[in-house]
């Protein structure tokens, strides 16, 4: 079930239009995006890498350079500790290199999945200690690990974090007091006292952003930022983080550069998963690539991802490749069985009355549970949160919906947990098995959603007729890519049209193929992602259906013509 709504924000579009030559579609559009003001605007459309904020504004980045920058001059040993999923990977990737470039005496270590979790831990310090490791360097996490470094600081060891995580707080007498790491330099714009303006890179972001500095300090060819802004654009894709701001000028300049890259890993992932670098999108990103590198920390190890795109044997990276693409096709089959073994448990159970879902599958690979907890949220359109049987108790992985703070509704449960971090809108914890029904309990008590929450919301940028659609405006329309969070793909509306034909397409009829008629005569082809069994009754009694769609122009065969494809339906009411 879905609300239908349409964005009513004003201004004067026409004005936009004619400043910007854009159409005034495309002004509103981006004002739905809660951009305006002529200079967010130009950022918006042609926001280039000058365009970007200075990274030493954030809070800590002068130190950071100072105690790297003194490390290296005095060759001490340096270990980049990250995480194993694509932000982590990547951020992982930016600053070895970077750190390479600049004479560093470096090396990386990741967690494993299962043996360490999430972030850097006592074991790994450990670790580094022993092998003589003078300076630890976290990406991507460290921003919660407080006992962990204030363990680092008693072995003597300088610790720096780099994280874009949300700092971790106590709530007392109504107020909260943020509790950060003692490092030696914590580089975390969610930090309360940074002020940096833009607060939602990635954690490659912000690895890009302090190798940025690192170059210009040490003079190094700034040639290899290049190379490094690729990978910050894939994570920032792979992350989900917003697509507004410094990150959208990352991706789409960062894109332009995977396509044509030089990395050998990189080049044979596109290849055996059949991405054309001509067509490349943040989509591909998201659904190709970002999966493959996600899936060696789920089943394997993220040093192998890592491993690929660093090496420079060509067959090497070709094979590495090939692994990751078989770890993600058996990733996909294990999260389909877990998904459908949830949604069992829901339905089954008492667990379906609640507004927060709290599922626990001691056998699920616990690795796959962040995206289990995603499809399971997108069946219900409620808060999920998947819990898995652990080495150590019960880990679990949490994905939110538009209304619902998970990390705040967790920070309200702590007292259940034994680790816990994230997002708003995701989040990871560890509890002993035992707190699983109370925790269950005491969240969906203090959850605050109600069944109008729980009603999934589209919203139209535009109710636009067929007949206004033109190639031209398609055109146009991409100059608003990349599209994901917050910078979602347009969605239009028309009603009252009529089905004039309708024909199953793809594997087992998947899909439906149509042409609609207006009233006037105009008619338009259309796909749709879903089978036609509902709509070849509407055709069967020339009923009317009303959609939201976006427009597009199929050259299949060498010969252009305008479409839609139909991303939500209603039937008329006769």
């Amino acid at each position: 079930m879905q609300r239908w709504r349409i964005y009513s924000k004003k201004a004067d579009f026409d004005i936009i239009a004619g400043r910007f030559g854009i159409d005034p579609v495309v002004a509103r559009i981006i004002r739905n995006r809660d951009i305006d003001g002529d200079r967010n605007i130009d950022m918006y459309l042609n926001g280039t890498m000058e365009s970007l904020h200075n990274p030493m504004l954030m809070k800590d980045m002068d130190k950071a350079v100072g105690i790297i920058s003194d490390a290296i001059d005095r060759n001490r040993k340096i270990r980049i500790i990250g995480d194993y999923d694509i932000d982590g990977i990547c951020s992982i990737y930016i600053l070895f290199k970077g750190l390479k470039a600049c004479g560093a005496h470096v090396d990386y270590e990741v967690p494993d999945r299962i043996a360490d979790g999430y972030g850097i831990n006592e074991n790994l310090i450990k670790q580094a200690y022993e092998a003589g490791i003078e300076v630890i360097l976290t990406c991507d996490n460290g921003i919660a690990a407080i006992e962990q470094i204030v363990y680092a600081k008693k072995l003597g060891m300088t610790v720096v974090v780099t994280d874009h995580h949300d700092v971790q707080y106590d709530e007392k007498n109504g107020a909260r007091e943020y509790r950060l790491p003692p490092a030696d330099a914590v580089v975390d714009p969610k930090r309360s006292d940074c002020p940096y303006p833009f607060k939602m890179l990635c954690g490659a972001g912000i690895a890009y952003k302090f190798m940025e500095c690192m170059l210009e300090y040490y003079g190094a060819a700034k040639t290899i930022l290049s190379e490094l802004l690729q990978f910050a654009a894939i994570a920032t894709v792979g992350d989900i983080v917003d697509l507004l701001d410094e990150n959208r000028i990352i991706v789409r300049e960062g894109l332009k550069l995977v396509a044509e890259t030089d990395n050998y890993g990189l080049k044979a992932l596109m290849t055996l998963t059949g991405i054309k670098k001509e067509n490349l999108s943040a989509y591909h990103i998201g659904f190709v690539i970002g999966p493959c590198l996600n899936a060696s920390g789920r089943l394997d190890s993220a040093k192998r991802a890592l491993s690929m795109l660093l090496t420079e044997d060509r067959a090497l990276a070709e094979r590495h490749a090939g692994e990751l693409k078989e770890l993600n096709d058996e990733r996909k089959k294990l999260t389909s069985e877990a998904v459908e073994l949830a949604a069992k448990l829901v339905e089954n159970s008492s667990i379906k009355d609640d507004k927060v879902l709290v599922i626990f599958l001691p056998d699920c690979h616990e690795s796959i549970a962040g995206i289990v907890a995603g499809r399971i949220r997108e069946r219900y359109y409620r808060p999920a949160i998947v819990l898995t049987r652990a080495e150590e108790g019960v880990k679990g992985s949490a994905r939110s919906i538009e209304c619902f703070n998970m990390f705040e509704k967790l920070s309200e449960c702590s007292e259940f947990f034994t680790r816990f971090g994230g997002h708003p809108m995701a989040a990871g914890l560890s509890l002993p098995e035992e707190n699983i029904e109370p925790f269950r309990r005491k969240i969906n008590s203090i959850c605050g959603l109600n069944d109008d929450n729980l009603i999934e919301t589209v919203w139209i940028d535009v109710p636009m007729p067929l007949e206004y659609i033109t190639e031209t405006l398609i055109g146009q329309l991409e100059m608003l890519e990349p599209f994901g969070k917050a910078n979602p793909k347009p969605v239009f509306a028309d009603k009252n049209l009529a089905v004039r034909s309708i024909r199953a397409i793809g594997k087992d009829g998947a899909y439906t193929k149509l042409v609609l008629c207006k009233d006037n005569g105009f008619t338009m082809e259309a796909v749709g992602f879903f089978p036609c069994t509902e709509l070849e009754e509407v055709y069967k009694r020339k009923g009317r259906i009303s959609c939201t769609y976006y427009p597009e122009v199929n050259d299949f065969g060498g010969r252009k013509r305008i479409q839609i494809c139909i991303t939500g339906y209603r039937i008329d009411k006769q």
